[in-house]
C-alpha cells in the first residue's frame, strides 16, 4: 500500500472520528450509567457499591412480569400487523397506476405525525363522545356510545402502532419487493404458480432480509414506547417503559428504573436474535411449484 493510500484512509478516519466519536461517547456513557445503576452503582438516594439485590427484586416483583408480559404482547402484535398490512400494499404498488405518488404519500402521512400528537388524536377518535361512536350511532349501528379507550387488552396500543409504523414497514418492504425482477414472477407463473403460491414460494423468501430489519427496527420501538401506553393504554397495566418512569420519577429509585431500562435492552437484544433464527430459513425455502 503507497503512502498516498494511507495518508487518504487516515483523512477519512480522522473526518468520521468527530462524529462516530461524539455519537459512541454519548451511547457508551448513556449504556454505561445504565448497567451501572442496575447493580447498585451511581445511587442517587443512598449508598453506592456493587449489588444484586435490585436485580432480585424487580425479577421477583409480579407487576415488573406483567408489564413485561403486556409490553411484548403489543409490540409483537404491533409490528407483525404492520409487517403483514405492508406486503399486500407493498404488491399492489409495485403496479404502474394513476395517482401512484399520492397513494403513497398518503399512505407516508403517519410518519409526519409525532407520537404523542398521534395518541390524542386517536384518543378523540374512539372515546366516549368522539367521532367513531358518533358514526355509529348515526348510522343506527348502536343506541348509545361505547367505551373502547383504554381497553384491558391494549388493542388502542396495537392499532397506534400499526397506523405509525406501517409506512416504515412498507419502505422497508416496497424496496425488497420492487426489487424482484418481472421475469422471476413469470417464470413461478409459468410452472403453475397463482399469486398465493408466488406470495410464499417468492415474494417472501426474497423479501426476508426487509422484514427482518423492519420486525426488529419497530418491535425495539414499541417496546421503548411511552406516548402511546401513557394516553391510549390500559389503566391496571403498566408497561414498561410507564414502570421505569415511576420508579424513577415518582419513587425515585434510579437502580430499578435502570434495572427495568435493562430488561428492556436485552428483552429487545433476544427478539432480534429470534427474529433472525426463526426467519433465516424461510429465506431459502426450496420446493416444487404445483
Amino acid at each position: 500500500m503507497s503512502n498516498a493510500s494511507i495518508k487518504e484512509d487516515l483523512k477519512a478516519w480522522a473526518l468520521m472520528a468527530t462524529g462516530l466519536g461524539m455519537i459512541l461517547m454519548l451511547m457508551g456513557s448513556t449504556l454505561y450509567m445504565a448497567v451501572a445503576q442496575s447493580f447498585g452503582f451511581y445511587n442517587l438516594t443512598g449508598e453506592s457499591g456493587f449489588s444484586l439485590e435490585y436485580w432480585q427484586a424487580a425479577l421477583s416483583d409480579d407487576i415488573v412480569f406483567s408489564s413485561l408480559l403486556y409490553s411484548m404482547k403489543v409490540s409483537f402484535i404491533g409490528a407483525m400487523g404492520s409487517i403483514a398490512l405492508s406486503y399486500p400494499l407493498a404488491i399492489w404498488l409495485r403496479k404502474p397506476m394513476a395517482g401512484k405518488e399520492i397513494i403513497i404519500g398518503v399512505l407516508r402521512a403517519p410518519m409526519f405525525v409525532t407520537g404523542l400528537v398521534a395518541a390524542f388524536l386517536f384518543v378523540n377518535i374512539i372515546s366516549y363522545h368522539g367521532i367513531l361512536n358518533q358514526l355509529m350511532m348515526w348510522l343506527g349501528l348502536i343506541d348509545k356510545p361505547i367505551r373502547m379507550q383504554n381497553d384491558s387488552f391494549g388493542w388502542g396500543v396495537i392499532f397506534l402502532q400499526i397506523w405509525k409504523n406501517l409506512p416504515f414497514a412498507l419502505i422497508l418492504v416496497s424496496g425488497a419487493v420492487n426489487s424482484i425482477r418481472s421475469d422471476v414472477l413469470d417464470a413461478a407463473s409459468d410452472l403453475g404458480a397463482g399469486q398465493f403460491r408466488k406470495l410464499v414460494d417468492v415474494i417472501i423468501p426474497l423479501s426476508i432480509p426487509a422484514v427482518q430489519a423492519a420486525f426488529i427496527l419497530i418491535f425495539i420501538g414499541a417496546l421503548g414506547d411511552f406516548s402511546f401506553f401513557v394516553i391510549a393504554g390500559p389503566r391496571n397495566t403498566y408497561s414498561l417503559s410507564m414502570l421505569m418512569q415511576l420508579y424513577a420519577n415518582e419513587y425515585m429509585e434510579w437502580n430499578t428504573a435502570a434495572v427495568i431500562g435493562m430488561i428492556i435492552i436485552l428483552m429487545s437484544g433476544v427478539m432480534a436474535v429470534l427474529t433472525t433464527l426463526l426467519t433465516n430459513p424461510l429465506a431459502f425455502k426450496k420446493g416444487r411449484l404445483k
